[in-house]
């Protein structure tokens, strides 16, 4: 299992590209998020073609915004086959798809839609109103020989981690979008992450880095190297 991230910035910190990743997994290959940066930096760094997965967190624009953009790519450019949408309910699956109809009109033409739960080893978290009211969102947990852990934007990381708590031992590498704004709810203040960093591997995203305060313990993705596409 390996994951590759094409940005790591929040909603408005456009020089650290939106929050997204491409994750190595069993065998295929899963896009996390399609920001509006996204689409463009596939194409710079020669990926499209690998995203035949897609799996989406929550539809605000940071997240999704160049979803439409993607798959037309895919069908008219590459002219390659329907790439898949994993959905965790179905809820969220008429979300998605009523999110792609405004901009494609026949979204079925370009993407295929299939259930999360028929992909081995993938679990969602429900994480509804936790990153902005009223707004279906999830985390995701991915499975293999080891535990990768993806959080979406989450202002409250208590549930995610119980949730955890709860799984068999393993290795596991949690990836947690991070604010050094206390006053910032639609995503979880570092310092409430500390608690949970015994025993696993932790490192914050889906933030401006150049703000990290000089007491933050947490391992920023944008300065691991390693980590970025």
């Amino acid at each position: 299992m390996q994951i590759k991230f094409l940005g790591t910035g929040g909603a408005f910190d456009t020089d650290y590209r939106n929050s997204a990743a491409l994750l190595e997994f069993r065998d295929i290959h899963i896009l996390i998020d399609c920001g509006f940066t996204v689409f463009p930096t596939l194409v710079e760094k020669g990926l499209v073609r690998k995203v035949g997965y897609i799996l989406l967190t929550h539809l605000h624009n940071d997240h999704c915004g160049s979803l439409a953009n993607l798959l037309l790519y895919k069908h008219i450019i590459e002219k390659s086959p329907r790439p898949i949408i994993l959905y965790p309910s179905e809820q969220f699956r008429q979300q998605v798809y009523q999110f792609l109809q405004i901009q494609v009109k026949d979204p079925e033409k370009y993407v295929e839609f299939v259930p999360l739960e028929q992909v081995e080893g993938i679990t969602p978290i429900d994480t509804y109103g936790q990153h902005a009211e009223g707004m279906q969102s999830y985390a995701y947990i991915f499975d293999n020989d080891t535990r990768i852990v993806y959080s979406g934007d989450l202002g409250r990381p208590e549930g995610l981690f119980e949730r955890l708590e709860r799984l068999p031992e393993k290795r596991t590498c949690v990836f947690h979008d991070i604010t050094f704004s206390a006053d910032n709810t639609g995503h979880t203040y570092y310092k409430k992450l500390l608690p949970y960093m015994s025993g696993i591997t932790m490192f914050g995203y889906h933030c401006d880095p150049t703000k990290s305060p000089d007491d933050n313990p947490i391992r920023l993705v944008f300065y691991e190297k390693a980590l970025m596409a």
